[in-house]
């Protein structure tokens, strides 16, 4: 994705990264509907490995617009989780901030 720079996605399998790209490409229409001249997004990726089978996902995200900046992180267990979780957030600030 060019509209969006993705750190720590080598460290994810195939499944994982169609996930991240399906879900970035879905929430980054919406960030740049509701911020026009939105200039960058970053998102940081990290998995955690635990106990079992299981992995936990960290997920920061940094959007950048050229009157403010949005960060929100978020950690969960399912990776889509974690990331639907850090774009509501920045959607709620993002309308918060410029609600009519």
């Amino acid at each position: 994705m060019e509209q969006i720079k993705i750190i720590g996605i080598k460290e994810l399998d195939d499944k994982e990264v169609e996930t991240v790209n399906r879900l970035a490409k879905e929430y980054y229409g919406k960030i740049q509907r509701a911020i026009k001249n939105l200039t960058s997004v970053v998102m940081h990726i990290k998995s955690y490995e635990k106990t079992g089978n299981r992995k936990k996902y960290s997920v920061s995200l940094k959007v950048v617009a050229p009157t403010r900046t949005f960060d929100s992180k978020a950690a969960e267990w399912e990776l889509a989780k974690a990331l639907h979780m850090a774009f509501n957030k920045v959607e709620r600030m993002i309308e918060h901030r410029f609600h009519d």
